[in-house]
């Protein structure tokens, strides 16, 4: 029986265009329902896909959807942050290029059970991958309340973190918080009347927040970056779309980062650091989706693309 697994593959054809793909090895650090791992396979002639996934559901729809490229095709169900070991292991010491897609896949949000969604009641869970220990019950159950207005805040950019804090401590007093519909009761209670009547789900922060601690979402994304870029190959390409803010702040400082040459103060006469570009960014300002996409997939309007080269 085929694995189910619907993803609408972001900014597909901009993803491609900034591979440039030749041949040689590729790696999808997130390989979710396999659309850009297959573009990408059938661009290689002479050269291997390494398709990564934490989430085994994912790992198994790629298999199937790739089947017929089998002789290009690596899965690795593990993390994307443990890409150079899994490099290592393979004995690809170069990569040609590389892709990352921090968004959630729209088969998480839209399997119920996942407990990703506050559109669906299920057990809170969010775990991208099912044998990680961390699930949102422990983050809402067992956090302090201050642990709580911290992630509300810092991963959510949530305004009324510490009110949605409070009442979820002395709510779960009463007996433990079990069920996304009952932490969406919690976060509506703590919310006055406007902001509930808003644009946005008066939930969509707070889950987006929470589930990036369950995940570890924004600590792997700088060394996994570097990581990839000491793989990458002269002339090599790494694209990485993101879905919110916070990602893409991160991915950004780390281009500029590995962009910059020399860090010598103005007033040294002659450069002493010796730091040289590792990169260059071929599109200074992101790409955002077409119209074309936003009308056949809303959840991509917040999606920018970034692509860099390594010199």
């Amino acid at each position: 029986m085929a694995t189910v697994f619907d993803h609408y593959s972001v900014m597909l054809g901009e993803c491609i265009e900034g591979l440039n793909i030749s041949d040689g090895y590729y790696v999808d650090c997130t390989a979710g329902g396999g659309g850009h791992s297959l573009e990408i396979v059938k661009r290689i002639k002479n050269g291997k896909l390494v398709a990564i996934d934490r989430d085994i559901t994912a790992i198994n729809a790629v298999k199937e959807r790739l089947c017929e490229y089998a002789d290009k095709l690596i899965t690795v169900k593990d993390n994307f942050y443990n890409v150079g070991d899994i490099l290592n292991s393979l004995g690809i010491d170069k990569i040609r290029g590389a892709l990352i897609d921090l968004g959630v896949s729209s088969y998480q949000l839209d399997t119920a059970e996942r407990g990703f969604s506050y559109m669906h009641d299920a057990p809170l869970d969010m775990r991208m991958d099912k044998d990680s220990k961390l699930t949102a019950f422990e983050v809402v159950n067992g956090y302090s309340e201050a642990e709580l207005k911290r992630i509300l805040r810092d991963y959510g950019e949530e305004s009324f973190a510490p009110q949605i804090a409070s009442k979820i401590v002395k709510r779960r007093e009463e007996s433990p918080i079990k069920t996304t519909f009952e932490l969406v009761e919690v976060i509506k209670s703590a919310m006055p009347a406007k902001a509930k009547n808003g644009g946005h789900h008066p939930c969509k922060r707070s889950f987006q927040a929470i589930r990036i601690e369950v995940n570890d979402e924004l600590n792997v994304i700088e060394p996994t970056i570097r990581r990839l870029v000491d793989k990458l190959e002269a002339g090599g390409r790494l694209a990485v779309i993101t879905f919110h803010s916070l990602e893409d702040r991160i991915v950004k400082q780390t281009f500029n980062s590995l962009a910059q040459g020399c860090v010598c103060p103005p007033s040294f006469p002659v450069c002493v650091c010796g730091r040289k570009p590792q990169i260059r960014q071929v599109n200074k300002k992101p790409t955002l989706p077409s119209e074309k996409e936003l009308e056949e997939n809303p959840r991509s309007r917040s999606a920018k693309l970034r692509v860099i080269e390594k010199l």
